[in-house]
């Protein structure tokens, strides 16, 4: 039986193997009391993946959310029409287990900034939000442009939260811009990393 060990030491997952992308990172921005993070360059049609990963994103205030919007052009609206679902799984430090669906999270055909968490704590300075967000060939112009979230923070009295959001921006129109800001108050402290999935 394979092992995990033996695939991965045993294959050759060069650049050029079928199937066997890398990522190139392309922006880095770092939150100091930032009312937003605009990624306003570098996403165009070189690649077909684009990945933002947060790393310690603390609010200014407490209990506020992590969202995001993209725009076409030269356009800085970001309000393009959205729809998307999203759930979350929740564990408390005293263990209290739940997955539920994020009623007020979620948009239907709407354009307003997409949650990618629920309230995060900013009381203390090891409550955070970490995680991804996948957007999928934002450059093409035949079809709506997915995309799909994973964030994890501490929130609610400090409950461990996985929050995961997925839906499509419903235009053909290619997007060449995405905006990331707290729901309410600044991002105080936190980094951004943009990369391309060849």
């Amino acid at each position: 039986m394979a092992t995990y060990a033996s695939i991965k030491y045993d294959m050759n997952l060069s650049s050029n193997a079928t199937g066997a992308g890398g990522m190139t990172l392309l922006s880095t921005q770092t939150a100091s009391s930032s009312a937003t993070i605009s990624f306003t360059s570098g996403l165009d049609s070189t690649y077909k993946e684009y990945i933002f990963k947060f790393y310690n994103i603390h609010p200014g205030t407490d209990g506020t959310r992590f969202t995001f919007q993209g725009d076409t052009g030269t356009n800085t609206n970001y309000n393009q029409t959205i729809t998307s679902s999203f759930f979350y799984a929740q564990q408390g430090e005293s263990d209290d287990p739940l997955l539920a669906y994020g009623t007020g999270q979620d948009q239907a055909q709407a354009t307003g900034f997409q949650d990618l968490s629920l309230s995060i704590d900013s009381d203390g300075n090891d409550s955070n939000c970490s995680g991804y967000l996948h957007i999928f060939d934002p450059s093409n112009t035949t079809f709506v442009k997915h995309f799909i979230g994973l964030t994890q923070i501490v929130g609610n009295g400090y409950y461990s939260y996985s929050n995961y959001s997925g839906g499509y921006f419903n235009t053909t129109t290619a997007l060449t811009r995405f905006q990331f800001k707290m729901h309410s108050g600044n991002i105080d402290s936190g980094t951004i990393k943009l990369y391309g999935v060849s």
